[in-house]
């Protein structure tokens, strides 16, 4: 029997028709939201039900909370499935569906909300006994003499960040103790401006890390499991281009220890559904930075090395029901890349909407393509340039470049400047071929270091 009727999906694109496609399977009918402009989108025409919520622009259609509060009442939905972005972290979102009567797959509001804000998450991973990055411990207040006595005891460079930032933005970081004031006071005004919250706190900046995250799942019954770990190093502008699993280098004996940490912790908050614990890892010490508390774009990986669905998953453990498998039948096989295909300039990350003339998804073993587009599909303006994800899984990470390499020669997209290019060329990139390249090389390797 499946564990709900009916699921509202709150999102669009390639996550939105991976919820769906998982529904499909569970026998649970669906419902799509969409903004005018994404009518066409595949999981809208393949849902049970649409209902449009609003204009092109998110803050109208895919952040409307009062439109999509009363899609599921029109439609008799039981839950919503919130993807990534948008709403999935949003503790007041959360709140307002439980309120009414539905269910939202993800963990409960109060744990949104002492996870989205960076300095609650640090004290609360402190206190469960998770490794974190040196640093203030705390919001930094006005006393400017603290602030540099501070930064003088973790040593510079160090990092301030907004407690409410997010995805790369708001944060800064400051090499000498004379620009210290300074970019506390316009980190204060950045994250005024852009989070409605000018808290900010400071932590060491590590030089050379590489970003290593821990994917768990728990149920409401005290039970938690982590799936293993993903390399994420390889980023611009602290936005991932490609992820893997497991992580080069990683020792078993590393995994399993940092592993039961997360795991120990998601028990001990109370943590429901799938999230992903995201550290900095240097010198073979791991270093908490957040938790998101949602699914991550990069999920297929993990799917792909542990033969696990993460969204049945999510949506069994909404539904109240146990885990059905323990820690010790989760076993890695393999290796899995995923690139993520931007239609976007490969060198200058400019986003370039436009009508796709023609896409043709590559195959054979071990390839799997996650995407929403089609021929003649037209990519607004007026979201994320994201409009798929190529994943390669082959028994080692040796195999998987290779396999990943001959798709990504297969793959077409005509019509609309991607960054294709740039995966090509990462395939066969000496440094990412050694594996281990920390979060700078990318950067340095566009800029002809």
């Amino acid at each position: 029997m499946a564990p709900f009727k009916k699921i509202l999906i709150a999102n669009r694109g390639e996550i939105a028709l991976r919820v769906l496609r998982a529904c499909q399977a569970m026998n649970i009918r669906t419902v799509a939201v969409h903004s005018t402009v994404d009518r066409n989108l595949k999981h809208v025409g393949m849902a049970d039900e649409s209902v449009c919520i609003g204009p092109a622009a998110a803050g109208q259609s895919y952040l409307n909370v009062p439109g999509i509060i009363a899609a599921m009442e029109v439609t008799d939905a039981e839950a919503v499935h919130p993807g990534y972005g948008f709403l999935a972290e949003n503790a007041d979102f959360a709140e307002r569906v439980e309120e009414s009567g539905f269910t939202f797959i993800g963990p409960r509001a109060e744990t949104i909300r002492l996870m989205g804000d960076k300095v609650s998450a640090i004290n609360a991973m402190r206190q469960a006994g998770v490794p974190c990055v040196p640093g203030s411990n705390g919001p930094l207040d006005d006393d400017d003499r603290r602030s540099e006595r501070l930064a003088a005891e973790i040593g510079f460079p160090v990092l301030i960040k907004a407690a409410a930032g997010g995805g790369g933005r708001g944060m800064r970081v400051v090499e000498h103790p004379e620009d210290l004031i300074k970019s506390i006071s316009l980190t204060r005004q950045e994250a005024r401006s852009g989070f409605g919250d000018e808290t900010v706190y400071m932590e060491k900046f590590l030089t050379n890390p590489r970003h290593i995250e821990i994917q768990v799942l728990a149920d409401a019954h005290g039970n938690a499991v982590h799936l293993g770990e993903r390399d994420c190093s390889m980023q611009r502008r602290h936005q991932k281009v490609i992820e893997e699993a497991p992580a080069p280098g990683i020792t078993p004996d590393e995994r399993e220890r940092i592993g039961r940490i997360c795991t120990d912790a998601c028990r001990r908050i109370g943590y429901l559904g799938a999230g992903t614990f995201e550290f900095l890892y240097e010198d073979g010490e791991f270093y908490f930075i957040e938790m998101n508390t949602r699914i991550q774009v990069e999920h297929p990986v993990t799917e792909c090395v542990t033969g696990l669905d993460l969204i049945r998953a999510q949506i069994l453990a909404a539904a109240g029901e146990p885990l059905p498998f323990s820690q010790d039948d989760v076993v890695i096989l393999g290796h899995a890349i995923e690139c993520r295909i931007n239609a976007e300039d490969p060198e200058k990350f400019i986003p370039q909407p436009g009508r796709v003339e023609s896409f043709h998804a590559p195959g054979g073993p071990g390839i799997r393509v996650d995407s929403h587009i089609y021929d003649s599909y037209r990519i607004p303006p007026n979201y994320d340039s994201m409009i798929g994800k190529l994943i390669a899984h082959a028994e080692n990470r040796e195999a998987a470049i290779a396999r990943m390499r001959v798709a990504l020669d297969e793959l077409v997209l005509r019509g609309v400047i991607n960054n294709i290019p740039l995966h090509q060329r990462l395939m066969r990139d000496s440094g990412f071929i050694e594996g281990g390249a920390n979060i700078h090389y990318l950067e340095k390797l566009l800029k002809g270091g």
